[in-house]
């Protein structure tokens, strides 16, 4: 079959959903067989998100081809096993750079370039890029921002074009708001209206409407709805708030909102989605009745988005472990040597986070410290390795400056230190070790006997490393390195063997947790914090019984 490409826009205000939505259809297409994947276009002029603070834009996700992408690819990728990569999230800033290499090489022949054609025919080719693959039937492109907002015009023009060449090949999702109004105790359309509007302003005509809302919306409303917007009734579907984003799916299915997508593209629905192993993830989740009490040290625990993916993951193992997440964000700038008792005293497993700069770094090292010292199940991720290396190295092989040169560049015990292809590099912008790399585990270790293999490929987003010159030292006192680049030999797991679970590593595996295959470490390190919540509990026991 022909590659069917939808369009999912957004309208009255942000943060509506757009991705748990685009995500939750490719789920459900995915489910009945189709081969699906998603795309974020972006509509800010940044080439990418690497160089965004997280206070702005949350988490970066990072692909398997070493992109720095928007954080809804990870959701994307959640929902459908599907990895993504550099063609999966485009920016304004892209695009822009790509059409004036062109005009600076002269591809243009002298002619004035403009938004249209020249934009728009970028945009368009980004769009149609993953479809003239021929790996996929259905391509589902959100498009970032809100209608009506002055940035994302080439993009909305740029789908006007592409519904009328693809014709029934294409259609378009618009996802609104209807507010709630306490005060008149009324679910107001208005808001709705005027966005369809905009967007029919512009020349597209939504084929599917969701309705965002916190109210359940009545039969009546939503016919209303239909007729003010040229949109047959059957195909306008509300998304209620729910426990959790993994309901999404299933809700959207009760709606038909699958088989609304297969119609209005010349598909008849055949069958049931096969979501039995996504429903008995759902089960796990809504039957779990005890609680596993993890801490997360960081420096930007106050925002919602920052550690998105190390969130989920961690969800994601509690779940598959029969468990509820109690998750507590701990700011590290807060963490002294006379509080770190206090604020980690209870916990079951503490992880620290990856992060850049100097700012929390403190802290971490004495959650760490504290840590260590108590044997508690404890998982370093990026900075969060390189701060359990530090810690070690002050702590227990005396070297009282060690420090990484990132945080102290004149350090005299440079545990740490800059990668060598690094050091002459200016330049922020995808200058990073980025991407899956190999790692060899070794046979026996932690980390190999929760993968179940000792060779495997993770993703990366650093430009520091540990400093091999120190390595003997740190395994003569008991921190092993067991896990390495076999091309480069660069440390990527360090491990102490002799506590409950004390694992590091350079790269990030959240990046690779899905609902249906939860990360084998993150497997691995909840195991471990129920077990040692468990022992706790028996101590306690035994202490009062006596």
């Amino acid at each position: 079959m022909d590659t069917k490409y939808i369009f999912v826009t957004g309208g009255v205000v942000s943060s509506l959903g757009k991705g748990i939505i685009s995500a939750s259809l490719a789920c459900l297409l995915k489910a009945r067989g189709y081969r699906v994947t998603i795309q974020k276009f972006d509509p800010y002029i940044n080439i990418d998100p690497g160089t965004l603070n997280p206070y702005e834009h949350g988490e970066c996700y990072v692909t398997v081809d070493g992109h720095e992408a928007d954080l809804d690819l990870g959701h994307y990728e959640r929902f459908t096993n599907v990895n993504t990569t550099k063609a999966n999230n485009v920016t304004t800033g892209r695009i822009y750079q790509s059409v004036i290499d062109k005009e600076r090489r002269g591809d243009y022949l002298g002619k004035t370039v403009q938004i249209i054609p020249h934009i728009t025919d970028e945009i368009k080719r980004n769009i149609m890029l993953l479809g003239n693959t021929g790996n996929f039937d259905f391509i589902i492109t959100e498009i970032g921002g809100t209608i009506g907002d002055i940035e994302s015009l080439p993009f909305i023009e740029s789908v006007r074009q592409l519904r009328w060449e693809l014709g029934q090949d294409s259609l378009c999702i618009h996802l609104t708001y209807v507010p709630y109004l306490h005060a008149a105790k009324e679910l107001k359309t208005k808001p709705t209206q005027h966005s369809v509007k905009l967007l029919q302003e512009a020349g597209v005509q939504p084929d599917i409407l969701v309705l965002r809302t916190e109210q359940d919306i009545p039969a009546d409303m939503r016919h209303k709805i239909a007729r003010f917007c040229n949109v047959s009734p059957d195909a306008v579907v509300q998304s209620i708030d729910c426990s959790s984003i993994y309901e999404v799916p299933v809700m959207m299915h009760t709606q038909h909102l699958d088989e609304i997508v297969l119609r209005k593209t010349g598909i008849i629905p055949k069958g049931e989605p096969h979501m039995e192993p996504w429903m008995q993830f759902l089960d796990k989740m809504h039957k779990a009745t005890e609680t596993v009490n993890i801490a997360l040290v960081g420096k930007y625990v106050e925002l919602q988005d920052a550690y998105k993916s190390i969130n989920e993951a961690l969800f994601h193992a509690a779940t598959h472990c029969d468990h509820k997440l109690n998750l507590t964000s701990i700011h590290s700038e807060k963490i002294t040597p006379e509080n770190v008792g206090e604020l980690l005293d209870g916990m079951d497993g503490v992880i620290v986070a990856p992060g850049f700069g100097q700012r929390g770094v403190e802290g971490k090292l004495t959650a760490l410290e504290w840590c260590r010292n108590n044997d508690v199940p404890t998982f370093g991720i990026c900075l969060g390795m390189q701060c359990m290396v530090i810690e070690f190295a002050r702590n227990v092989l005396g070297l009282k400056d060690a420090n990484s040169t990132e945080m102290n560049p004149s350090t005299k015990d440079n545990v740490i230190d800059l990668m060598e292809e690094q050091k002459n590099l200016s330049n922020l912008g995808g200058t990073m070790r980025l991407g899956a790399y190999e790692c060899r585990l070794k046979p026996g270790s932690t980390a190999a006997r929760a993968y179940g293999t000792t060779h495997i490929t993770e993703r990366h987003r650093h430009r520091f490393e540990f400093n091999n010159a120190y390595r003997k030292r740190f395994e003569d006192a008991g921190m092993k390195c067991v896990g390495e680049n076999p091309s480069a030999q660069l440390v990527e797991v360090v491990e102490i063997p002799g506590k409950r679970w004390w694992v590091g590593t350079q790269y990030h595996p959240e990046y690779s947790s899905t609902v249906l295959n939860p990360h084998p470490l993150f497997n691995s390190f909840i195991k471990a914090a129920i077990a040692f919540k468990q022992e706790k509990a028996k101590e306690n026991h035994s202490e009062n019984k006596n």
